[in-house]
């Protein structure tokens, strides 16, 4: 077991898959000379050369259609979009081509590619860097989305997408660049599909992915001096959702709470409500809740950006008002 920080378990995915597949190759602005704008593709270049680590222009549907046809000819390419808001540009090629060359010729062409890309939030990059769209990207039939809140995940999921056979989008929080974990020897794949209980609990679940993970243990910890157990559940995979795991969970505590940094209405919390109310009905014994950023624009002043994402608190106060909803409300 090694510790690491986020951004180097990024980087150490990239180096261990180019090492051991030929046919990964990894483009972008920057990726190259500068060796990313955050540093996860620092030494690539010299350790593989320039035919598979490759510097593009700014341009997003260039670098994501590049990919596409490259994987369409056999590579397993890795394209960088410097923030998930960028993803904006290059939609057609990520939604109309790569997510459904399989499926319209019937199986007869794979496009295995990977975009990843960042999410700002948290980290005072404004409206245009800050925002989350990963609710966009897992209303695409063909298309994967996972986003790893540990260093092990970054790690691990990563190697996942570069190996799946279908597009992968690979979400990392910018918040977390900095934070160290231990890492496992080995190859350290993580399944794509599978969420992970990172702290049990009996009387609630709270549901969280990304950086938001960290926050919902925050809150998990300040509840247990109250005697309020919370079972927190990292998601890990926005597509396919492990629907499994989510019942489960709900199962054991009866109440669920949804924490995401993206805003509420249409968002991943709504698809998780909607799988409780569905099919976990009969468990349910408090309404959920979902502890979501405001309906409107990312702030870029410090002190607003803080209210603007939930926080340790606000997720501890929705946990009370479910947990209370249980005792006054609940089964005999």
């Amino acid at each position: 077991m090694a510790t690491m920080k986020y951004w180097q378990a990024v980087q150490l995915a990239l180096k261990e898959e180019l090492a051991r597949d030929p046919s990964v190759c990894v483009l972008g602005e920057d990726v190259g000379r500068a060796g990313g704008a955050f540093g996860a593709t620092a030494g690539l270049l010299g350790a593989f050369g320039a035919e598979r680590v490759r510097d593009t222009p700014i341009c997003e549907a260039g670098i994501v259609g590049v990919a596409v046809g490259a994987a369409m000819a056999g590579l397993r390419p890795v394209a960088e979009v410097m923030f998930m808001d960028f993803l904006g540009l290059a939609m057609d090629q990520l939604v109309n081509q790569a997510a459904k060359l399989r499926h319209m010729s019937a199986g007869r062409i794979g496009v295995p590619m990977v975009v990843r890309t960042i999410c700002g939030a948290g980290r005072q990059t404004g409206p245009q860097h800050g925002q989350s769209f990963e609710a966009w990207l897992g209303h695409v039939p063909g298309l994967k989305v996972v986003w790893g809140s540990t260093p092990a995940d970054a790690r691990g999921l990563l190697k996942a997408a570069i190996r799946d056979a279908d597009p992968v989008v690979v979400i990392e929080s910018l918040s977390l660049w900095g934070q160290s974990g231990d890492v496992p020897e080995g190859d350290g794949v993580v399944p794509i599909g599978r969420a992970a209980v990172r702290r049990a609990g009996r009387d609630v679940t709270v549901v969280a992915y990304g950086s938001a993970v960290h926050r919902a243990l925050a809150a998990a910890r300040t509840l247990e001096g109250e005697g309020i157990e919370a079972e927190v559940l990292d998601l890990r995979t926005l597509n396919p959702l492990d629907e499994d795991g989510v019942l489960e969970s709900l199962h054991r505590t009866r109440r669920l709470v949804v924490v995401h940094d993206a805003v509420g209405p249409c968002g991943t919390g709504a698809e998780i409500a909607a799988l409780a109310a569905g099919k976990g009905y009969r468990d349910l014994d408090a309404p959920v809740v979902r502890v979501t950023a405001p309906f409107t624009l990312v702030p870029f002043v410090p002190a607003l950006e803080q209210l603007y994402f939930p926080q340790a608190e606000r997720i501890a106060d929705a946990v009370r008002s479910v947990v209370r909803a249980r005792r006054s409300e609940g089964r005999s």
